[in-house]
């Protein structure tokens, strides 16, 4: 099963798109999903909280739907849509549109000139044009566009392909454009496609078992297939044998593909580095991309930009490629929560690669809420004592989140427990811990805690304490601190103040810290420190 968690939804922040600043920050509250396009990342549009659809921008083409030609600076409503919730969006170069809805059905507008819109005709598209021939029976489940050609995949599996076809990315065998939606065949014709993407002019399918199928422009080696001839029918990149591919990202002349290990591979053009590789060599076979020792979850490309993306399990996103006018030859981790942020910030045009969904931001998550019913009187069913204040709990968090409340609470009907052990600010954030999986402290009671920690044989707060006492450590109580970890047999964070006093000798034995330094640790310390060489001089 896919397991679909909230940090997937994580809250996007469309205001990184400039075209957006035209929006004020009530309009950009109501917004529930978004798609910038455009040459210069200058049309948009989106739905809001209500399943309204609003347009803006320069309406080049037509491609805002609206009917004229007319650029608007403020958003208009797409009212011909009304009704109609959004499954997925794609765009070309010129710009045309085309769009599926969650009942399946598709709508095209916009550029036309080489019948992309799929409806028989090369005349632009002012307004949505629903789209059944050879799709009336059909639920399509994605969409995808290259610089002027559409392809669309069915829930069944299928792939429908229309519009240009100068170097065969429409698949039917032929050079000449396809003016209604025709089904890919040849190789594909027993095969259930689960992704497609399309190049600027090239077009990509990957099969349930993993295998990815491409055709169309080569000229860059951007189907991986290792020679530069155009593919005017589907075929299957033999160099990914043995490897299953999940997902396909197509850049303008690039492709990247993921495997189901987390694993990424690119191939085509790279003279601004898009591949990752480490140089500009175009590649004409799939050559693995070192991200991270993490797992990939997610690649991102987009057929209008040289730029690529990737996100990690960990939630860490990298961008490579051409990244604001820099070639970047290497994956280079950024700030970013979301590959989209990627491309709103560094892809030229600043366009979105996919169609964003933002989730309303009042959800709190379990881990919200529990942090939030902390030392909270009001739901509590336990209070803890300590030096004379009261520290408010609930037994069953307790017990789920510590072994030592496991035991000690199980038949405890007290409501209240007397604490002398440990310190009221060392108490109270262990107790924080337990609801919030973090603590803040500063080194000296963090050694308090580590004591703690040692006692409840708290693993993981030992380590996180290890990691406040290393941020905290200074001359002053770097004896201390040294102390304490020998103390509580912290043997990493040991050799980290050892280090840190060695490093820092000459300052750290005029403190008051080292003047009272028990004599058994004070020996041991001067025959450890004479043994890394500290006193050779």
């Amino acid at each position: 099963p896919v397991q679909a968690t909230l940090s997937s939804l994580k809250m996007l922040d469309v205001g990184k798109w400039p075209i957006f600043s035209l929006c004020s920050g009530e309009e950009l509250q109501l917004i529930r999903q978004a798609c910038v396009f455009g040459s210069a990342g200058n049309e948009v549009l989106y739905t809001t909280t209500n399943d309204e659809i609003f347009v803006l921008g320069t309406n080049c083409c037509g491609c805002l739907g609206l009917g004229d030609v007319q650029s608007t600076i403020e958003p208009r409503r797409l009212d011909c849509l009304s009704g109609k919730k959004i499954a997925c969006l794609s765009y070309g170069s010129g710009p045309h549109i085309v769009l599926a809805t969650t009942e399946g059905e598709v709508f095209t507008w916009g550029h036309n000139a080489y019948s992309q819109l799929g409806n028989g005709t090369t005349n632009h598209g002012l307004v949505p044009c629903h789209i059944s021939t050879n799709l009336s029976n059909k639920q399509v489940i994605e969409v995808a566009c290259g610089s002027y050609h559409s392809l669309v995949l069915t829930a069944d599996g299928e792939v429908f392909a229309w519009g240009y076809n100068n170097s065969g990315q429409v698949g039917s065998g032929s050079t000449a454009n396809q003016p209604i939606p025709r089904r890919v065949t040849g190789c594909l014709q027993n095969k259930v496609v689960v992704n497609i993407a399309c190049g600027q002019m090239c077009s990509m399918a990957v099969v349930d078992s993993g295998e990815v199928i491409v055709w169309g422009y080569n000229g860059n080696g951007q189907l991986g297939l290792g020679s530069s001839g155009n593919q005017p029918t589907p075929c299957r990149i033999a160099a990914l044998q043995g490897i299953r591919v999940q997902r396909v990202a197509c850049g303008y002349a690039h492709t990247l593909v993921l495997t189901d290990e987390g694993q990424v591979y690119a191939w085509g053009a790279n003279s601004y580095g898009q591949l990752g590789t480490g140089n500009k060599s175009n590649q004409s076979y799939p050559t693995p991309v070192v991200v991270e020792k993490d797992r990939i979850i997610e690649i991102a490309a987009c057929h209008s930009a040289h730029t690529s993306a990737a996100k990690t399990q960990g939630g860490h996103v990298y961008m490579w490629g051409q990244c604001r006018g820099q070639s970047v030859i290497l994956p280079h981790l950024t700030h970013f929560s979301c590959t989209d942020d990627v491309f709103a910030c560094f892809a030229t045009p600043a366009v979105s690669w996919r169609l964003l969904s933002v989730e309303p931001d009042d959800h709190l998550t379990v881990a919200e809420s529990l942090k939030r019913e902390f030392d909270n009187p009001n739901t509590a069913d336990l209070k803890f004592l300590v030096d004379g204040k009261y520290i408010y709990a609930h037994k069953v968090l307790l017990k789920i989140r510590c072994e030592h409340f496991r035991s000690s609470l199980e038949d405890n009907e007290d409501d209240i427990v007397e604490m002398s052990e440990f310190s009221y600010p060392v108490y109270r954030a262990f107790l924080e811990y337990l609801y919030t999986d973090s603590i803040s402290l500063p080194p000296e009671e963090a050694v308090g805690l580590l004591d703690l920690a040692t006692f409840y044989r708290e693993n993981r707060l030992k380590k996180l304490c290890q990691q406040t006492i290393k941020q905290g450590i200074c001359e002053e109580n770097a004896i201390a601190l040294l102390s304490a970890a020998v103390k509580y047999d912290a043997q990493d964070l040991e050799e980290f103040c050892f280090r840190f006093c060695i490093n820092h000798l000459t300052v750290v034995t005029q403190t008051s810290g080292f003047a009272e330094m028990d004599h058994d640790l004070l020996k041991n310390f001067i025959s450890k420190a004479s043994r890394v060489g500290a006193f050779k001089n």
